[in-house]
């Protein structure tokens, strides 16, 4: 097996800052946001006081304040040379981080679980408060130094758009799940068991359906079913909308970049295209650092819990995507059927044939293995060891 060719682009450190940090040509402001006011908070080199500003939500104003506090460091004699600006991670996604580094303003957006609080029993928590700790932490970012905070890699509007289509698609599959399940219970208030709303004559034969006491369906509750019926097939047609959509797009542009990853995917047996999608989408395509990395961004990593000699594994750390966690152990149950003479195969099996009740734990390590032999894969052509690949067309 060969190592896997070296990144062309920059590797993503974004622990800490690799840029020095000058506090005396530098205005660094942290933003907490809300639905309708933003409290800025700022430390403008060469003036005492540290502002606390509260604004409309409004980008424009953000801005205006931003310069209005760089004219106070240059009249006290300090020519600011950069703009750092921070919030946290949120409803507003990236968008403001965007159109503020248009501008010209070095924006980061915080991971708001990386912030360090207080353990406190009913600790105190006001927006002014969390603007202090969001500039404490931001701080020892800009200055280099680990663990302060973790930033989010600003992905840019064609990267957010891309990962639409199956996250529309797993909203609407559990839409159709969850109305499927309704009809079933309004049907077996009734006492009708054997009726599947996933057929298509289903709405024809509601009409023909009887209780066990050989009567109709009541009006109302047949006119409910009709309905919830109606809405199924509305969402079907928009899940097959999207998978259309995609196949159309792979034809059309199938050497552009994550495409062509999908469809080194799909040789794999065992993998369909809308795990491939998912896995390019939301992980593979993204510039991680190296194979740890990777599975942190999977969520396929421990939780360890030490102290003095007690030692005791919490379980998966969960910080990372859920929706990569979820399809990679989906994946690896299936990896096992698929491809029985590969070396992860085998490997799961010689730690599990004797302890049945292992599979589970080790299901989470096979999952991690496979994530980043995938990587491999697609990112240096490395094929894992023993599986079988479909012909390339």
């Amino acid at each position: 097996m060969r190592k896997p060719k070296k990144q062309k682009k920059p590797l993503n450190d974004l622990s800490r800052s690799l840029t020095s940090f000058d506090p005396n040509q530098t205005l660094t402001a942290v933003v907490e946001l809300s639905k309708k006011n933003w409290l800025v908070a700022g430390i403008i080199p060469g003036v005492e006081r540290q502002p606390l500003k509260k604004l409309a939500a409004d980008e424009n104003e953000l801005l205006k304040l931003l310069e209005r506090w760089r004219a106070e460091a240059e009249k006290a004699g300090h020519k600011i040379t950069r703009i750092a600006v921070a919030f946290e991670t949120g409803r507003d996604g990236f968008w403001l981080a965007r159109w503020l580094s248009k501008r010209g303003i070095e924006a980061h957006v915080i991971h708001a679980a990386s912030v360090a609080v207080s353990r406190e029993h009913r600790r105190a928590k006001t927006d002014r408060l969390d603007t202090e700790q969001l500039m404490r932490a931001f701080l020892g970012w800009l200055r280099g130094e680990r663990n302060h905070c973790k930033m989010a890699a600003v992905p840019t509007s064609a990267e957010e758009d891309a990962r639409r289509p199956h996250r529309e698609r797993e909203t609407l599959v559990g839409e159709q799940t969850t109305i499927i399940n309704r009809i079933k219970a309004t049907l077996a208030r009734l006492g009708i068991r054997y009726f599947d709303p996933k057929l298509q004559k289903a709405p024809e034969r509601l009409e023909q359906l009887r209780t066990p006491e050989g009567e109709v369906i009541p009006p109302n509750t047949l006119a409910e079913l009709k309905r919830d019926v109606a809405r199924k097939q509305f969402v079907v047609d928009q899940i097959q909308q999207i998978e259309k959509a995609r196949l159309e797009q792979l034809k059309q542009a199938p050497k552009a970049g994550p495409n062509l990853m999908i469809l080194l995917l799909v040789r794999v047996i065992g993998i369909g295209i809308e795990t491939a999608d998912m896995l390019v989408k939301e992980i593979l395509s993204r510039n991680l650092r190296d194979r740890r990395a990777v599975a942190r961004y999977g969520g396929l990593t421990g939780s360890p819990d030490e102290s003095g000699s007690q030692r005791r594994e919490k379980g998966l750390a969960r910080s990372g995507n859920a929706r990569v966690r979820k399809g990679m152990i989906q994946l690896a149950w299936r990896f096992l059927e698929f491809q029985k003479e590969s070396a992860l195969a085998k490997w799961f099996r010689a730690r599990t044939e004797n302890n049945r009740s292992s599979r589970k734990k080790m299901i989470v390590a096979l999952a991690r293995k496979l994530l980043i032999a995938l990587w491999h894969f697609v990112r240096g052509g490395v094929v894992p060891e023993g599986v079988v690949l479909r012909p390339a067309h």
